[in-house]
């Protein structure tokens, strides 16, 4: 049933899928149909389980279907599931967050970690009236234009797009450094600083495989940042709540002047959120003149998701319980890991910080690793370099019979 709805599917929608990472085309075989989901158990349409450390590429830290999240959310549908006006689910979720998060003031909700970013770029010049964008090679930073583009030959060179249907022009004011490397920093900001707007990273590069930054890396780049009169964007769409409450912002002691979220942030409904500082979030519309706005934003779906998942996280931190679990895993030779975010890399000796250093055998050998862990009714994110996931309701069982299947 799995090839003949995926026949189906490849008629109606590009590559069968919704999103490219849902494909397995960098390991091959047919796409599980899924039709369920509770726990840490996915069910296909074919009636096979599977443990589950995609978590649908992060939110799900409480599980799927979590009883608390469940019962708030049907609740919500009773009352209506959108309405195209102020309501007050979303300033429950704001207050949250706002209330615990220091370094965020004010913050506004949109549909996906995508839209987030290029508000808070969109925010950045304006506040800055600077046009160029730094990122990092091997950072992402969701589909927009500007953020699909790859490094030039030259460190402060222009970049060229690397997506079909970008254009050079915006691709070229948005310049690329290699991953932790201060030197290329420091150089960009001395050499280019008075024309760069902002400099965007996440708060662990987990897009490419997760490769934690040089130990002072995250200090160093707000300095120049700062120094420059450049912003400091956080990208913690996947961090934010997951490495903590307070994110990777709080773990570093660091002081962003806008930090872009999803995924947990919405409990599992479709979420984005940016938010920092009220000097540069007061320039968005109404109050200001950068115009941001969205139909579905705030939904109070999701709002309400958001809000309960949030209120679990902070009354019982499952961060202590993530490390123990964590801990089995680091047995694994190669395995890179921050709190509950884990990546396995074959054939590593040493901890890979660019995507350049990443073992040739790792892309060889992961297929195999995934079809071997199919078989035994393991989902792990169909891709060599994506990371993997824990949430509350997986088991020191369930980690072990993962740990059989990388060591062998």
């Amino acid at each position: 049933m799995n090839k003949e709805y995926f026949d189906r599917a490849c008629r109606v929608t590009p590559g069968g899928v919704h999103s490219p990472v849902r494909a397995f085309r960098g390991v091959g075989g047919v796409p599980r149909f899924i039709a369920s989901a509770k726990g840490v158990i996915l069910e296909d349409i074919e009636g096979m389980s599977y443990t589950d450390y995609c978590l649908a590429f992060g939110p799900m830290i409480f599980g799927h279907q979590d009883p608390d999240v469940l019962e708030a959310v049907q609740a919500a549908l009773h009352r209506g599931w959108s309405y195209g006006t102020a309501e007050p689910y979303s300033l429950l979720l704001a207050e949250c967050i706002v209330k615990h998060v220091p370094h965020i003031e004010k913050i506004r909700f949109v549909n996906s970690g995508t839209e987030a970013v290029m508000a808070a770029l969109r925010v950045a010049r304006a506040a800055t009236g600077r046009s160029l964008i730094v990122k990092c090679d091997g950072g992402y930073h969701g589909h927009a234009d500007s953020m699909l583009v790859r490094s030039g030959s030259g460190l402060a060179e222009m970049t060229e797009p690397d997506s079909a249907g970008v254009s050079r022009l915006v691709a070229q004011e948005t310049l690329v450094v290699p991953l932790s490397d201060f030197d290329a920093i420091s150089r960009v900001f001395d050499e280019r600083g008075a024309s760069i707007a902002a400099i965007i990273l996440e708060g662990v590069p987990a897009n490419y495989g997760l490769l934690p930054y040089a130990p002072g890396y995250l200090r160093h780049v707000q300095e120049c940042a700062h120094r420059a009169g450049s912003l400091l964007i956080l990208d913690e769409v996947i961090t934010g709540f997951r490495c903590g409450f307070g994110g990777v912002a709080a773990q570093e002691h660091l002081d962003p002047d806008l930090i872009t979220y999803g995924k947990i942030i919405g409990g599992g409904f479709p979420v984005g959120a940016y938010g920092g500082k009220s000097c540069f979030m007061d320039l968005v519309a109404p109050l200001g003149a950068v115009y941001q706005a969205g139909t579905l934003s705030a939904n109070p779906v999701a709002m309400t998701a958001g809000f309960v998942t949030l209120t679990k996280l902070l009354t019982d931190p499952p961060y202590e319980r993530f490390e123990v679990l964590g801990k089995m895993l680091d047995q694994v030779p190669g395995m890179q890991r921050m709190g509950s975010i884990f990546w396995p890399v074959i054939g590593s000796t040493q901890t890979v910080r660019k995507p350049s250093d990443t073992p040739t055998q790792h892309r060889e050998f992961y297929p195999k690793l995934f079809h071997k862990a199919l078989a035994a009714h393991v989902y792990l994110a169909p891709s060599a370099f994506e990371v993997g996931f824990l949430a509350t309701p997986h088991t020191e069982a369930d980690i072990a019979k993962l740990l059989g299947l990388l060591k062998d």
